[in-house]
């Protein structure tokens, strides 16, 4: 009862002061409002895209420089894997480590070669492989073509991104002492000539016996 008495009211009111009648004037409050939202989609954007677009830019806002970090550990480089957004993704293949930054949506979290940032991954790229026992910097025991594969990426590496340190290497290996490249040399051209020695020994006792048992025949 309260709803139609409100209802008839509203309706005397519309008529009074407008000289419609109450379903003409709710026909063109529609339509004003219609117009309007045609209008405002050809000359602004609504709120819930401007917001998303500020993100976007946000997010495209250009990369700091790189920075120097010097010589590091395995376990220090492990920093920079790209959970803290702070902080720069590193990346390292053959002890060099490599600003990757720039390329976050690959190496960065969430990305398809995430589990590489942060780590020396020089035996994963040669294998082309994605097992965590392949997430070293020992190359030892690759083949040909997959030492070519790494070289391959480290070229790729150097021309696109910014050296930024090298990984420590542990104590061990520094104590072991390293031959000259000269004497390399010499030691392989002198091992050389006593193989040839023996070989030629070798060939001259058995031409003498060659000899001798075609001589009892």
């Amino acid at each position: 009862m309260a709803v139609a008495e409100a209802w008839a009211t509203l309706k005397h009111a519309i008529e009074a002061y407008t000289g419609l009648s109450a379903a003409t004037f709710f026909t063109v409050l529609a339509l004003a409002v219609a117009i309007y939202y045609a209008v405002s989609g050809f000359f602004g954007e609504p709120a819930v895209v401007s917001d998303k677009r500020e993100v976007e830019a946000e997010e495209l806002e250009p990369l700091p420089p790189p920075v120097q970090i010097g010589e590091v550990t395995e376990e220090e480089l492990r920093a920079y894997d790209g959970s803290d957004p702070k902080k720069p993704l590193l990346m390292a293949i053959k002890g060099q480590i490599y600003d990757v930054s720039q390329s976050r949506m690959f190496y960065g979290p969430g990305g398809p070669y995430a589990l590489f940032a942060g780590k020396d991954a020089s035996r994963a790229l040669a294998k082309m492989s994605f097992e965590e026992k392949d997430l070293t910097g020992d190359i030892s025991g690759l083949g040909p073509f997959e030492l070519d594969a790494l070289q391959d990426w480290e070229y790729k590496f150097m021309s696109k991104y910014v050296k930024v340190g090298t990984i420590k290497k542990p104590d061990f290996e520094k104590d072991v002492p390293t031959v000259d490249a000269s004497e390399a040399t010499a030691q392989t051209a002198e091992g050389s000539s006593l193989n040839t020695t023996v070989t030629a020994d070798d060939l001259e006792e058995r031409k003498e016996v060659v000899a001798g048992e075609e001589a009892k025949e």
